[in-house]
């Protein structure tokens, strides 16, 4: 197994807010599915539009998921989202723990499936080519 890790800072926008003026909970999900393409991004050099293009890749759906809210964030906060990975054969572990100000506010555990299409079109597993793996080894 192969650990890699990347931060990023994510402001908190009014769009992201609810009426009581905190996150809405769906919006730590695309918080946590950019940051999963930013690791990759880290890593590889490369945006997830380039991947298509260059990589054995048609995508990473998401098999599993499940997150923790254990403190609000606003609209104006600049949170920390810090990724770990680590790849099985065809498919990758994600953690995401975002804080602000150093105090944990949410996290979200991922696991995620790397595809390619096959004959007829349709979508499915492939090992994770060991040209991105290379990339990630820290």
């Amino acid at each position: 197994m192969t650990t890699f890790s990347n931060s990023r800072v994510v402001r908190i926008e009014w769009g992201d807010c609810d009426p009581a003026g905190i996150i809405y909970y769906p919006n730590y999900f695309r918080i946590f599915d950019a940051s999963t393409a930013m690791l990759f991004e880290a890593a590889l050099g490369m945006t997830k539009f380039r991947m298509f293009g260059n990589l054995e890749f048609t995508g990473w759906p998401l098999v599993r998921t499940q997150a923790r809210f254990l403190k609000p964030t606003r609209f104006g906060d600049d949170v920390s989202v810090a990724s770990t990975i680590e790849f099985g054969r065809s498919s990758f572990e994600i953690d995401h723990k975002l804080t602000l100000g150093g105090e944990l506010c949410a996290e979200c555990s991922e696991k995620r499936v790397w595809t390619v299409r096959d004959a007829q079109g349709h979508l499915k597993s492939h090992p994770v080519p060991e040209a991105v793996l290379a990339k990630f080894k820290v």
